[in-house]
């Protein structure tokens, strides 16, 4: 694999795992969103759940506090990018139809997904 390739490669799982991180925040309040729902649908006290409840939004913070973490690791990563010299790597072409590319600022720096 050239550098390209394998810059291509980590920006890739970097971005999967944004994506992952997301969706499980996402699915995670969907959860406690429902677990409302259904108590108040079933017509039961707000006593009922409660534990099961709160252990859902301590995972939800404890899943904030993984984004932070892999924010901070994808600014770490731009830094040593730059401090290395790559310059910009992105396959700008097979994602946007000629004229719709995006605008990229400055030649070493990476664009926002």
């Amino acid at each position: 694999m050239d550098k390209a390739q394998v810059i291509a490669s980590v920006a890739g799982d970097l971005t999967a795992t944004e994506q992952s991180v997301d969706e499980a925040i996402a699915r995670a309040t969907a959860l406690v969103q429902s677990m409302i729902g259904s108590r108040s649908a079933l017509n039961l006290s707000p006593v009922v759940g409660a534990e099961s409840q709160a252990k859902a939004l301590e995972a939800i913070a404890a899943l904030g506090a993984a984004r932070q973490a892999v924010v901070a690791c994808h600014q770490e990563l731009a830094k040593d990018h730059r401090r290395l010299g790559y310059g910009v790597y992105a396959e700008i072409a097979d994602k946007y139809p000629e004229g719709e590319r995006p605008k990229v600022v400055g030649e070493h720096r990476l664009r926002a997904v």
